[in-house]
């Protein structure tokens, strides 16, 4: 590597570090995701205001790596044991109602190809930014946390798996094809993963837990990267291998020991969270083209629609749907939480922008929206939540008085 791109990497590192600190001092008056501070201080590092930090080609493999892990944690994070049955039908049936309603809001706004990139962005649920906070709520294992679980999990897998039909360049019937075989793949991978380990593996992984050598580790990462290259080629887009490894994991180390699978699982995040999925996120800043935003008031007029459209397009079917299993306060913050959108609307925009769909402008008030999105949609859901719980102990405090 060249000097400009390690002063470069240690700038991105450097946000990384930077932008948790924003989040403290902020954190008084709105909860504000750490990715939310990396994109926009990616945004103060790029060309368009500082341009200390451009895209390279090895800048940008790290931020390829950084997108592998966040989609490898995304599916870790699924537990088909707590959302199959009711609340996956339920969660399936109203994302395939938020894509109809996309793709036809995203053809009628931006035309053929542009709109089919909008529509599915759309269509998006932020799983890995919705969970931890539902866990910080202390509804984990809930009706209403499964609920988020289910939503977010098809939120995640369907547009990604749509990305396949809408944004490749081969026939629908020749995309089947090679889901099909990716899909055996990922069967036989999974009966695999729940078998019992063989000793000598169970040996080496429990004698390496606290070494150099960490095997289990090792194998978890070579799991991510190879799934990741694997979709990419045969020719889909690689988050689906990386999303699918995640899945993958999660059933491998769910049959191990609980202490080690925690230990991988932390140092697994450790790689992710605190070096590969920052650089991710700084990068999108780095390449979002905000300029396009402040020289054309259309433009940036699009950021509140499609802030909007989140709402209407994802929110409402879900609400809809769930309204009976969830009624009240719950069902509305469902349909919120489901409303929250950002990793994928960054990947889909940025696969749209590379295939030449989808205008650079269209994509940066995509991105701009789904972080408003993040910033707004769960603070409100939290506050309805609370809400009749305030109320409860209001009354309560009354009767006892």
């Amino acid at each position: 590597m060249d000097l400009d791109t390690v002063t470069m990497l240690a700038v991105v590192t450097a946000v990384a570090v930077v932008a948790p600190f924003v989040v403290d001092r902020i954190e008084p008056w709105f909860r504000v995701p750490s990715a939310v501070a990396e994109i926009l201080l990616g945004v103060v590092v790029g060309p368009v205001v500082l341009g200390i930090v451009h895209a390279t080609p090895v800048v940008e493999a790290f931020s390829d790596l950084g997108l592998a892990f966040l989609m490898f944690l995304a599916g870790y994070e699924i537990e088909f044991a707590r959302i199959r049955g009711g609340p996956l039908r339920t969660a399936a049936g109203s994302w395939v109602v938020s894509l109809a309603l996309g793709i036809a809001v995203g053809l009628w706004l931006a035309g053929p190809q542009a709109g089919l990139v909008v529509g599915l962005a759309l269509t998006t649920t932020a799983l890995g930014v919705i969970l931890p906070i539902v866990r910080d709520a202390g509804a984990s294992g809930t009706r209403f946390g499964d609920r988020v679980l289910a939503v977010g999990t098809v939120g995640e897998f369907g547009p990604i798996l749509a990305i396949a039909f809408v944004l490749s360049g081969d026939s629908p019937a020749q995309v089947l094809v090679v889901l099909v075989a990716f899909a055996a793949l990922a069967v036989t991978g999974a009966v695999l993963a729940r078998k019992p380990r063989h000793p000598r593996l169970g040996r080496l992984v429990t004698a390496t837990l606290g070494t150099s050598a960490q095997v289990a580790v090792r194998l978890c990462v070579l799991v991510v990267v190879g799934m990741f290259a694997f979709a990419q080629a045969l020719g889909l887009d690689p988050v689906l291998g990386a999303f699918t490894a995640g899945i993958l994991v999660h059933l491998f180390l769910s049959s191990s020991d609980p202490l080690e699978s925690r230990v991988v699982e932390s140092r697994l995040e450790g790689i992710g969270f605190g070096f590969l999925i920052p650089v991710f996120f700084v990068m999108s800043g780095v390449t979002l083209d905000v300029g396009s935003l402040a020289a054309d008031p259309a433009v940036l007029g699009l950021v509140p629609l499609f802030a909007v459209l989140f709402l209407l397009v994802r929110g409402l079917p879900t609400w809809v749907f769930h309204r009976r299993a969830l009624p009240g306060a719950d069902g509305v913050a469902l349909g919120l939480m489901s409303a929250t959108a950002l990793p994928l609307v960054v990947v889909i925009t940025a696969v749209g922008t590379r295939e030449g769909v989808l205008p650079e402008s269209h994509a940066a008030a995509l991105v701009c929206a789904a972080i408003v999105s993040v910033i707004v949609f769960p603070a409100v859901a939290g506050r309805l939540r609370a809400a009749p719980a305030a109320a409860a102990d209001r009354a309560d405090e009354e009767k006892e008085g």
